[in-house]
């Protein structure tokens, strides 16, 4: 990922790693990255009150997770997280080689999502709202890709 990535051109394009663009900059790289982590700790530690806190409240939001249906939302998308987050059964999940990209006010995360077979590709999208980044939307789904900087060992498929 390129520092700075963000902004929008004069034409209100998005930028792509131009220096001094507005809205771009190490800062604000970090902290989509930041909200992206607290949306895997919350899913790790299955804590539904983080996982509340990591979506927006007053923009609408949706999440596809594996093998369900699109979900619609606030109430829906919380609901499901409700039941994958009290659920034992529910797969430990990790957040692996992520990659931001900012445009104004909205920023898109690519990731891999690490699970005991293998891995997931994940795409994570966030709007700034005041200081702070927030989910709108999430998408995860099967990938036969693996994490840059980690390789599985050859042959096996799955992480070391």
């Amino acid at each position: 990922m390129v520092p700075g990535v963000g902004g929008s051109s004069p034409l209100g394009r998005p930028s792509f790693g131009r220096p001094g663009a507005a809205g771009s900059g190490p800062v604000e790289h970090d902290a989509v990255l930041f909200a992206n982590e607290a949306f895997y700790r919350a899913f790790a530690t299955r804590d539904l009150a983080a996982m509340e806190e990591v979506w927006a409240r007053h923009v609408p939001v949706a999440c596809i997770h594996p093998g369900w249906a699109p979900l619609q939302g606030r109430a829906e998308v919380m609901r499901s997280w409700q039941r994958i987050l009290a659920n034992p059964e529910s797969p430990a999940i990790a957040c692996q080689d992520a990659h931001a990209t900012i445009f104004g006010d909205s920023a898109l995360v690519v990731c891999f999502e690490v699970v005991a077979d293998g891995y997931l590709v994940a795409s994570n999208l966030f709007v700034r709202q005041g200081a702070v980044w927030k989910m709108v939307h999430h998408q995860a789904g099967p990938t036969s890709g693996q994490p840059e900087d980690e390789p599985a060992e050859e042959g096996s498929g799955r992480p070391n």
